[in-house]
């Protein structure tokens, strides 16, 4: 019988580790600390008389110092009580106290197909394994030598080779008596009404079998050896094995290697993966060539409350830490977040430990930053806050970046930090601005969320002071008139017209998002509200299964974003956007987007110019460098300049928003 994982999920949360472990072992009292749930006794798998064996409740995993056993819940009980997977279940479901799923007539037909589909993968990838070392392999194993890896390591990741052939592994597998049926639900051939005769989906490219959590070849990504092939690296389509917002690369081998000390690294790709366990770094795990999502960061959070996040340190790399830092936002709680390394410019991991081995990426790693960090520099770090508004201005931008937090006590303590970071930054006078008798900071509370302590008062004076409207929150109301005025980027009522165009263009006609899903992956909105909108659809979008305008707006409003794509509906409908509406035809709708999209890069693109040119401009009046500031302040009002014209269109935005006016199915009269 097969378990949904959130079946298998809430028994285990429900079920301490420690009370399934409890009835086999006695507890060492010395270095146990049961506050904790951090659990120590001798091993049962093993006989020894000081004890190494130690589970912790928090991951729900056990581990043994001196044999090297661990696993979880139910293998502990599959190994020392010789049970199988589904007894197991059921013992910890009855310690839980929850019934046993029934499974229909139609579920276990599905599991009996999947298990056949996975012997097909297997086949699949013992065929390219097979190939890589024979006589058409010779080119692909020229360049794995190339690029460093050993046999061994070809092995361990059982990386292979698919000929350049259109039906080489389909007539393989039709050997050994694989049906057409199947061999099309895996996803190894490219099939369709349109296509008169299947072909293999991946030829001349070097294989990486995708594995799932139990280890089993659920897909595969290819990358092209041929210099002119349409993608470098193509992954398996959607099938009933594979959904690839749901799997990382490495991730069943990384989490065996983790350990006690929970490492865990992501990084971009699996050649940086497979080159980090060559130099001895077994911890490492990849998305599958598209930006980290949802459900692969709370796995992730699965082995460690705290995996690093490894990103390249050009401008690319930039763009994706902050997408990466807007998506765990609402997601991180106490005891689960991230750190951030950066990478050298121009390097990758594979480049870093090829050249260099593994001690300066174990430093790069160890350096890490922490998520308030990066919240923090990414806000306060390219700016300059010589007057009253700028510093509202960052104010109200920190403010909404931490007021996406979900977890209310962690927000309470990123508030707090950013009060203290901004007094640090700005001085005493910060602490002090708008806090009358109450001592309410910056922030529109008191130092620790309503009710709490502030700094140098106590408790009661915090409770004394005036509500909000009062006097002491003239500081607080200064910033939260510019986020309503629409001056502040972020600002969830109201976003820019040209993003709003560029999110509801895709709500509309979500067929974009599987036609240009990297390029969608990979968009920046300045309103954070679009960007948890974007985040949504891209998850949506990635789990497989139907997917329509009805399906995609059933995830946003599960989300909650119902009301907010509703306000945005009628933000593109007021400006007469209809290429940005369901009635636009699907042509005039991408032909609006790119218009949009044109608009929105060059815009970006001048913002993160003027950060640069307001940097440098400080820098030189730091160095008292006078000849170079007249040259900076002429090139920063030149691009000020043209970010206002650029803006300025979003006044006369029915220049590329009102097309033909066409409709699906005709050319009728949309406005």
């Amino acid at each position: 019988m097969r378990f949904s994982p959130s079946f298998l999920d809430e028994i285990r949360d429900r079920v301490p580790i420690s009370d399934v472990i409890g009835r086999h072992v006695t507890w060492d009292r010395k270095k146990t600390n049961t506050s904790r749930g951090d659990w120590w006794a001798c091993c049962p798998f093993h006989g020894e008389k000081s004890p190494s064996f130690h589970c912790e409740d928090r991951k729900g995993r056990y581990h043994c110092f001196g044999c090297g056993v661990s696993g979880d819940h139910f293998k502990f009980l599959t190994e020392l009580e010789s049970l199988n997977f589904p007894e197991a279940v059921q013992r910890v479901a009855d310690m839980a106290g929850i019934p046993m799923p029934v499974q229909d007539p139609q579920e276990a037909r599905r599991e009996r197909q999947r298990a056949s589909l996975e012997d097909v993968m297997e086949m699949a990838a013992s065929f390219f394994e097979q190939e890589l070392q024979g006589a058409r392999g010779a080119k692909a194993r020229a360049y794995l030598r190339d690029r460093g890896l050993s046999g061994r390591t070809i092995a361990a990741f059982r990386l292979g080779y698919s000929p350049d052939s259109r039906s080489a592994l389909k007539e393989h597998l039709a050997s050994r008596g694989v049906d057409k049926d199947q061999i099309e639900a895996c996803g190894l051939v490219v099939h369709g009404p349109e296509i008169p005769v299947s072909y293999d989906r991946f030829r001349d490219r070097i294989m990486f079998p995708i594995l799932s959590s139990r280890e089993r070849v659920i897909a595969f990504g290819g990358r092209a050896l041929a210099p002119g092939a349409p993608a470098k690296y193509l992954n398996s389509n959607e099938t009933e094995l594979f959904h690839k917002g749901n799997v990382l690369y490495n991730y069943a081998r990384a989490r065996r290697a983790s350990g006690q000390d929970g490492t865990l690294i992501v990084v971009e790709g699996y050649m940086d993966v497979i080159a980090l366990a060559q130099a001895g770094i077994d911890t490492a795990i990849a998305p599958l060539g598209t930006a980290l999502t949802e459900n692969q960061l709370k796995l992730a959070w699965r082995v460690t409350p705290q995996p690093v996040l490894c990103f390249d340190g050009d401008e690319a790399g930039q763009r994706a830490a902050n997408r990466t830092v807007d998506l765990a936002l609402p997601l991180i709680g106490a005891g689960r977040s991230l750190r951030i390394a950066v990478l050298p410019p121009g390097k990758d991991p594979d480049d870093l430990v090829r050249q260099d081995g593994r001690e300066p990426f174990d430093q790069l790693v160890a350096a890490a930053r922490p998520l308030a960090d990066v919240v923090w520099s990414r806000e306060a770090g390219s700016g300059v806050f010589e007057t009253p508004e700028s510093r509202a201005e960052l104010e109200a931008r920190l403010r909404q970046t931490v007021s996406l937090i979900a977890d209310e006590s962690l927000r309470r303590h990123y508030q707090q930090d950013m009060r203290d970071r901004m007094q640090a930054f700005f001085g005493t006078g910060y602490a002090n601005r708008g806090a009358g008798k109450g001592g309410r900071g910056a922030f529109g509370q008191d130092a620790y969320g309503q009710g709490g302590y502030r700094q140098g008062g106590s408790r009661d004076e915090g409770r004394g002071g005036p509500r909000p409207g009062a006097q002491a929150g003239r500081a607080m109301a200064v910033s939260e008139r510019l986020v309503r005025s629409g001056l502040v980027r972020g600002h969830a009522e109201l976003p820019s017209l040209r993003e709003t165009v560029l999110v509801m263009t895709i709500v509309n006609h979500p067929q974009m998002l599987h036609d240009e899903f990297d390029e969608l992956a990979a968009l920046e909105f300045d309103d954070k509200g679009l960007m948890r909108v974007m985040q949504v659809m891209l998850d949506a979008a990635s789990a497989g299964g139907r997917f329509d305008r009805e399906r995609l707006i059933e995830a946003l409003e599960a989300d909650g974003q119902g009301g907010f794509i509703a306000r945005l509906e009628s933000q593109v409908r007021n400006a007469r956007i209809w290429t940005a509406t369901a009635e636009a035809a699907a042509e005039d709708a991408h032909e609006g987007y790119n218009q949009a999209l044109a608009l929105h890069k060059r815009t970006r693109a001048l913002k993160w110019q003027k950060a640069e040119l307001e940097r440098d401009i400080a820098e030189a009046t730091e160095l008292g460098d006078g000849e170079a500031i007249p040259g900076l302040m002429l090139a920063l009002q030149e691009v000020q300049l043209e970010v206002a014209r650029l803006e300025n269109q979003e006044a006369i935005i029915d220049g590329f928003g009102v097309l033909s006016g066409r409709i699906k199915g005709g050319r009728g009269g949309a406005g």
